[in-house]
């Protein structure tokens, strides 16, 4: 036994999925990894190309080639559409459960008497469509910063109220409503005022804090998503952390994954991220890590090529460094969760494959296979420590060469 290290590189994808013409038309021809190679031809990504990423790919291009000693597969995604939060979760072992799609105030009367009924002080703000004020500091309304109906927000004061109180009305809501996700978050050095200063309305039925406008995010910034169907008993964090393996959760899944177990480190930077990252597995003899590089993301979201080819440069970068402290027992996974192709014309994730490229010292030459869900790679991990299952996910560590 080792050191299990996950690092997704967010976004990444290879290749639009089968579903695509069908769930996602929108989708049809996007190849992230594809298209910024095709793009910037003089791109070198050595690590990552003698891992197998060209043979995840299925194609070579340019200067890009097929490695002869690369064990590697592919992945499909499980979930509906291409998310972060619920490809994160999947990967973690978790079963997608398809979630309703639906205005806050369809719900609001439910979420008002669940409140009342914990004994908070609860109050209905708008004009058409409402919000709700809970104990003075806190409001519960519409994400207005993603696609309509998908995710509600619980926006708090931090100066007036903690973080934990914040995530126990986020439970509340959470243990109410079906859509997708419930955010519970907040921030230092903003009041009610600017909270109710910042609301707005969308077409009638959509009401919500725009919480970059009401400086939320400025000082203090605290969040956890809370998901749909989201059982962290099941999942990769949780299982290992009671049985006192160390994990640490690094980069956006700090804040999307619940791991009141272990190590939670939030961040953005891809070089600092990745020098926590090597901090962490140095403390460790044996242990999960698991690495989510956004900045791939964000760069995907802002159709900038340059910028997503500068940060898988960096991400290369660091790979090879991150290698050279992995022993012989240790199995490194990099893949992504989705795709979000820079050039098909739309800001969006783009529903994509996913490359699973794996290290190990010896091991070389091997196709793991095309893996129906990303949960394969939870199922490995909690296998490789000789755990208890995730809820989803088939090992493939019979595969590699590896006592148990």
């Amino acid at each position: 036994m080792g050191r299990f290290v996950v690092v997704v590189l967010d976004s990444f994808g290879v290749g639009a999925m089968d579903d695509v013409p069908e769930v996602r038309p929108r989708d049809i021809g996007a190849n992230t990894c594809r298209h910024i190679i095709e793009a910037k031809p003089d791109l070198e990504l050595p690590t990552l190309e003698k891992l197998g990423l060209i043979n995840a790919l299925g194609k070579e291009i340019g200067k890009f080639k097929f490695s002869e000693t690369a064990v590697y597969g592919i992945s499909d995604l499980m979930h509906e559409g291409g998310d972060t939060f619920l490809g994160h979760q999947e990967i973690m072992g978790t079963i997608p459960k398809r979630p309703l799609i639906q205005p806050f105030n369809d719900v609001i009367d439910e979420v008002y008497a669940a409140l009342v009924e914990k004994g908070y002080d609860v109050q209905f703000i708008g004009n058409n469509a409402k919000l709700l004020l809970v104990n003075d500091c806190v409001t519960v309304g519409d994400n207005l910063e993603t696609d309509p109906g998908r995710v509600y927000n619980v926006t708090g004061c931090l100066d007036l109220i903690d973080f934990n109180s914040i995530k126990a009305i986020g439970r509340v809501v959470r243990s109410v409503v079906k859509i997708s996700r419930v955010i519970a978050f907040g921030g230092e050095d903003v009041t009610k005022e600017d909270l109710i200063a910042a609301i707005r309305e969308n077409e009638g039925k959509y009401i919500g804090v725009d919480a970059p406008k009401s400086g939320v995010y400025k000082k203090g910034y605290q969040v956890i998503h809370l998901g749909y169907g989201i059982d962290p008993q099941v999942q990769v964090p949780t299982i290992l952390g009671k049985m006192g393996i160390p994990v640490a959760l690094i980069g956006k899944v700090a804040d999307i994954v619940e791991n009141d177990y272990g190590t939670s480190i939030a961040g953005v930077e891809s070089a600092w991220l990745f020098e926590q990252t090597i901090e962490q597995i140095q403390k460790m003899e044996n242990g999960y890590v698991c690495l989510n590089i956004q900045e791939t993301d964000l760069a995907g979201h802002a159709e900038d090529v340059e910028r997503y080819a500068d940060r898988l440069k960096v991400s290369d970068a660091y790979l090879a460094k991150l290698i050279e402290k992995l022993s012989e027992e240790d199995i490194l996974v990099i893949m992504a969760d989705h795709g979000n192709d820079p050039t098909i014309g739309h800001s969006n994730h783009t529903r994509e494959r996913v490359p699973l490229l794996i290290y190990k010292k010896g091991e070389s030459t091997k196709y793991i296979g095309h893996r129906k869900t990303m949960s394969d790679v939870g199922a490995t991990a909690v296998d490789y420590f000789a755990a208890p299952k995730t809820e989803n996910g088939s090992s493939f560590l019979q595969l590699l060469n590896l006592e148990k």
